[in-house]
């Protein structure tokens, strides 16, 4: 399922967007207002330039932060595996490594202060946990086991940790419907506060990442190191 992409907001307009409204549009935010204090939830009817006035906090700076989290989903134009591999590692290893904390957290806190809620996704929490241990896993084994063996230009023995990473591939994707299921495809309840309306767009943005993230290694990246079926079929 894909979700609609994150939109650049010019810098004036979104001086001026409510704090709230940031944190739900933009994934990612909330880490950012977290540890700068900036209450997303409660107080997040402020504008976030009157936000950062309160606290003292240059606006400039939080901005091109801000700014930073508009990531493309876009893959690069590129024959080289090189290339792509880099463009992994930065656009999904490293993004995913940031986005799951923090909606682990968010997720304890929705599951916590609305538990009463006939809403409230019991278990989110514990799902994304085992989500983040397994990707995690899953990342280790790319990064030292298979990636170093295809920027080296391939290996005949590549075919089969590509295999195994294929196979767990299928098993992130019975994952992600699980979450969808969860979460009734990431769509909040009426109501919902910030914290779960900003943790619903978060798990979207993951989905779409980590749907990408798949796309981009099983059908770009992992067949030019597969034997093709004429290539086994004469070696059998």
């Amino acid at each position: 399922m894909n979700h609609a992409p994150t939109v650049a907001i010019p810098t004036a307009d979104r001086a001026q967007q409510a704090i709230g409204q940031i944190a739900v549009d933009l994934p990612g935010s909330t880490a950012v207002f977290r540890r700068l204090k900036l209450d997303f939830c409660c107080g997040g009817q402020v504008p976030l330039q009157q936000a950062c006035n309160s606290k003292g906090l240059p606006l400039d700076a939080v901005l091109a932060e801000l700014a930073s989290l508009e990531r493309s989903s876009e893959t690069p134009v590129t024959e080289s595996p090189e290339v792509m591999i880099d463009h992994i590692l930065a656009r999904y290893h490293a993004v995913h490594r940031e986005q799951l904390p923090e909606l682990i957290r968010m997720a304890r806190r929705v599951e916590a202060v609305h538990r009463d809620s006939p809403d409230v996704p019991h278990g989110l929490a514990e799902h994304l946990e085992i989500m983040e241990a397994e990707l995690l896993d899953h990342m280790d084994k790319e990064e030292q086991v298979l990636f170093p063996m295809l920027q080296a230009g391939g290996h005949p023995q590549a075919a089969d940790p590509i295999h195994v990473l294929r196979e767990e591939h299928t098993g992130h994707g019975q994952m992600l419907e699980r979450l969808m299921a969860l979460t009734g495809d990431a769509t909040p309840p009426q109501g919902a506060c910030n914290t779960w309306r900003a943790l619903y767009a978060g798990i979207a943005q993951l989905s779409d990442d980590l749907i990408n993230h798949i796309h981009l290694e099983n059908n770009l990246l992992f067949p030019r190191f597969e034997p093709s079926a004429e290539t086994q079929a004469v070696a059998a």
